[in-house]
């Protein structure tokens, strides 16, 4: 099984025609992504370069493809509306990649987005959410797979399907970092792990869905078997969430926090993080976490050999 999106799932692109809706569009559709149109105000009537149709409102492409997820590269002074436009057209998962969003819109937009509780927000400033379909053919970036979804900018190859996985065994992955995504999904696959679901939340602030909502998911899902979580400096997220875990979850989690070097009051990267008091550290929240239980790594490097470790999957024998 997966959380929020599957081989089945009907995607559009906000911003289609954009460079970067444009490109990552494309890779969606070689990924296997079940994409059925774009949205660009004024365009309407047109197709992408796949043949996608393009419609002019959110409302017009779910009326006519049936779209129950979004994909958002609308330019940052315009991303909060698009966000609001999605909701308002009853599409489930809305996941924004855009960053730079004014945090002064992004307020405005959790605010407005009470009034549609049947829709989830992913992002923004992040890079998607991937459920991995199964490998039929191909190495590598030539892989090709079918029975996925990708919606973002995640490169699909490193990704592994639980039925390909050598263990049996597949984990959720939830991270504030994209670079940081990509390495725990790499160390895992690699180890003869597979994914369940990965979903990078976002490095800003304010956000939508957030760890213990994920969490929630993942817990129940029962082909997840364990779950990789990777937080930053900044905000009480990670340490709520591991007293979360603590209470709630029976499942093995592996954390990393990135920014142990960081100095107070500096942001580093995210919007998001930059150390506000002395429990917003790295090295308070690994603290924070260790105390809840939870198998914390040292290093981003021994992501996949941490959750390996709490799984019971042999990490010297990697796939």
């Amino acid at each position: 099984m997966s959380i929020l999106v599957n081989g089945s799932t009907k995607v559009i692109c906000q911003g289609i025609t954009g460079a970067s809706g444009a490109f990552h569009t494309k890779g969606c559709v070689d990924y296997g992504t079940k994409m059925v149109g774009g949205v660009t105000p004024g365009k309407g009537g047109q197709t992408d370069a796949n043949g996608l149709p393009i419609f002019d409102t959110v409302s017009e492409a779910v009326r006519s493809t049936g779209a129950e997820a979004s994909m958002i590269f609308v330019p940052p002074p315009f991303a909060g509306d698009a966000i609001l436009e999605a909701a308002d057209a009853g599409v489930d998962v809305i996941c924004c990649i855009t960053e730079g969003i004014p945090v002064q819109d992004m307020v405005r937009v959790r605010a407005r987005l009470e009034a549609y509780p049947d829709s989830v927000l992913i992002g923004p400033n992040c890079p998607g959410i991937i459920t991995p379909g199964r490998r039929v053919s191909g190495e590598g970036s030539n892989a090709v797979f079918e029975g996925g979804c990708k919606i973002g900018i995640m490169p699909g190859y490193i990704h592994t399907a639980k039925e390909d996985a050598a263990s049996g065994k597949a984990v959720g992955i939830i991270s504030r970092s994209g670079t940081l995504t990509y390495e725990a999904v790499w160390q895992t696959s690699v180890l003869g792990i597979g994914q369940t679901t990965c979903v990078g939340i976002g490095g800003d602030p304010v956000r939508g869905m957030g760890f213990i909502e994920l969490l929630e998911r993942f817990g129940d899902d029962p082909e997840t078997d364990g779950i990789v979580m990777i937080g930053e400096i900044g905000g009480q997220d990670e340490t709520l969430a591991g007293q979360w875990i603590k209470d709630n979850l029976s499942k093995p989690v592996a954390a990393f926090i990135a920014g142990r070097t960081a100095p107070p009051g500096k942001r580093m990267g995210h919007a998001g993080a930059i150390i506000g008091g002395a429990d917003d550290t790295a090295q308070a929240k690994m603290d924070a976490l260790r105390d809840c239980g939870i198998d914390v790594c040292e290093s981003p490097a021994t992501l996949g050999t941490t959750m390996a470790a709490a799984m019971g999957v042999d990490a010297a024998a990697p796939a």
